[in-house]
């Protein structure tokens, strides 16, 4: 292997012990991404950080030897930043780098900037081996929510916070902006468009995470209420809602089972519902059931089915989305809650901690955590 070779494969194993790693396959498709988003020498500093946010400063005393100067090394950090391959925050009014993941992270940051090849490269991987990394420790990186319309009555009463999405949004502090879904972007332009929906303004940030998209030019500032009606028409295209899981979530995306990364992959399993926080399920009154198949087309995870003329559920599928009865004239359909609630992580910080404790083990989670401090007394 050439060096510049070996320098992206230095990053691709230093990325993979990310909490969502970055594995290596055999078409070499997860060098060539890397390849679209790193110069080599961006490459070699992106080895350098770390998934703890660092200050300049502290990374600059593991480059200097390369005769790069502090002033060229924030200018360099600052170029990969605006080009979505690292993360950045800020503490104590300075600011922290850290190494971004491929998703959730580096793959949205490229949304209207997408180039058709590196589109073609991320669906080879995203629905291949980084999605099976995706659901390697069962614990996701989003959750399900129901669509507003799906819940009965007197449980709109009694719905956690984090299971109502207009709650979601009435809690949101900061700003709030809208952006294009990465996903159905990546579909168009491999020829491939969705044909669920034609919206594509339909991932909603908020506070922090949505100033930095409109910083970059790649989301646009919107209030509460037009929050709520891009979630209404995402109700009404029979999209799942998705928030982050978490407690209080930086975003929430409406998703399909045609484009998005997580829906696609999480299909592919035999029981999807098990790799899912969600705490509702649905099913249906053979009754009540007319027999329209209305929610057999609806439904994004193909969890619904007919059987001598009446709708049927696989819970083993099922993710409790609610569109099905959102949608269901008869009333048939039924969104039921189960009866041992999933709490998702308060933040994100406890979410990745979370799933990197269940990839490593809590002994080689232990380590890793003294090694960090080691690390940063440097």
């Amino acid at each position: 292997m050439n060096t510049e070779g070996q320098i992206y494969r230095d990053l691709q194993k230093h990325l993979d012990r990310l909490p969502i790693g970055y594995p290596a396959t055999e078409s070499g498709v997860e060098i060539r991404i890397l390849e679209h988003l790193f110069t080599p020498e961006e490459a070699k500093i992106a080895t350098q950080l770390s998934m703890i946010p660092e200050p300049i400063s502290r990374i600059y005393k593991r480059v200097k030897k390369t005769g790069m100067s502090i002033e060229e090394l924030g200018q360099l950090l600052d170029h990969m930043v605006y080009k979505g391959s690292i993360l950045v925050g800020k503490k104590d009014d300075e600011k922290r780098y850290s190494n971004a993941m491929l998703a959730i992270g580096m793959y949205e940051f490229q949304v209207d900037r997408l180039a058709r090849d590196l589109a073609e490269d991320m669906v080879q991987y995203i629905y291949g081996a980084f999605g099976r990394e995706m659901y390697r420790t069962k614990i996701s990186q989003l959750r399900t929510i129901p669509v507003e319309r799906s819940i009965p009555t007197p449980d709109k009463y009694q719905i956690s916070t984090y299971d109502n999405v207009r709650e979601i949004i009435e809690n949101a502090s900061g700003q709030i902006a809208v952006a294009n879904c990465i996903c159905r972007q990546t579909k168009d332009l491999v020829g491939e468009s969705c044909t669920k929906t034609d919206l594509r303004e339909t991932c909603l940030l908020f506070g922090d995470g949505a100033q930095q998209y409109l910083d970059w030019g790649i989301a646009r500032s919107i209030t509460k209420e037009e929050a709520l009606d891009i979630l209404k028409k995402g109700q009404e295209a029979g999209l799942v809602l998705q928030p982050q899981n978490t407690q209080r979530p930086e975003f929430v995306c409406c998703c399909c089972g045609d484009c998005c990364g997580i829906l696609v992959t999480v299909k592919k399993f035999p029981k999807p519902a098990e790799l899912y926080a969600t705490n509702y399920y649905s099913e249906v009154d053979s009754e009540l059931c007319t027999g329209c198949e209305e929610c057999i087309s609806l439904c994004q995870l193909d969890a619904r089915a007919m059987v001598n003329g009446v709708a049927t559920v696989n819970l083993d599928r099922c993710i409790g989305c609610g569109n099905c009865v959102a949608t269901c004239d008869a009333n048939a359909s039924q969104l039921r809650r189960k009866e041992v609630e999933s709490l998702p992580p308060k933040d994100t910080e406890a979410l990745y901690t979370n799933i990197m404790s269940k990839k490593v083990g809590k002994w080689n989670m232990l380590k890793m955590g003294m090694k960090i401090l080691l690390r940063l007394r440097v």
